[in-house]
């Protein structure tokens, strides 16, 4: 297996048309011999937070709205928090890898409010096989990139994209600049 791209992003290439898929940045939460799960940083829906979970929308992060993680288990919420430094998990929320942290959006709020530093609500997740990533990949379907707190909580996620890949200088940051429709380039 390739090194494991858990905490890492994966950036759509141009290439990738899907709707769904098109211009995604997708934060991998796990990534390990058998299967690779991430969710989509940039697509939020229409839908508020507390139109789904009551009471979490005070603490989500701007725009507060729900995020589509992908096509997988829709029907399922994915809450992602901010947990500053070394501090020790509060119940209720699982570290992942640097701040940033799962939490049990059935815990009480009141102990995870004063612990977190931002949140947001994902529906549902993206997962491939690791075989499959690996051969999408292969066929130029994604880059890979370092991941940033501060992407998985961007206020600005329609310009995510665009961001993510200029940082990365080079031919990655040219990248950024093409266009949504080559033909009217």
């Amino acid at each position: 297996m390739e090194t494991s791209l858990a905490g890492k992003l994966l950036v759509a290439t141009p290439e990738l048309t899907d709707d769904l898929f098109s211009r995604s940045v997708i934060l991998m939460l796990q990534h390990d011999e058998e299967t690779a799960e991430g969710v989509i940083l940039n697509k939020p829906l229409e839908t508020s937070v507390d139109d789904v979970l009551p009471g979490w929308q005070q603490g989500s992060s701007e725009p507060q709205r729900v995020f589509q993680g992908g096509p997988v288990q829709l029907d399922s919420a994915i809450g992602v928090v901010g947990l500053p430094g070394d501090a020790e998990e509060p119940p209720g929320v699982r570290r992942l890898f640097g701040a940033i942290s799962l939490v049990d959006l059935d815990s009480p709020q009141e102990i995870i409010w004063p612990q977190v530093s931002a949140l947001r609500i994902f529906a549902g997740y993206s997962g491939w096989s690791s075989e499959q990533l690996a051969d999408e990949r292969a066929r130029g379907g994604w880059y890979v990139a370092e991941s940033e707190v501060g992407d998985v909580f961007d206020a600005d996620p329609a310009t995510l994209w665009r961001r993510v890949l200029r940082r990365q200088g080079g031919s990655l940051a040219w990248v950024s600049t093409y266009p949504v429709d080559p033909d009217l380039n």
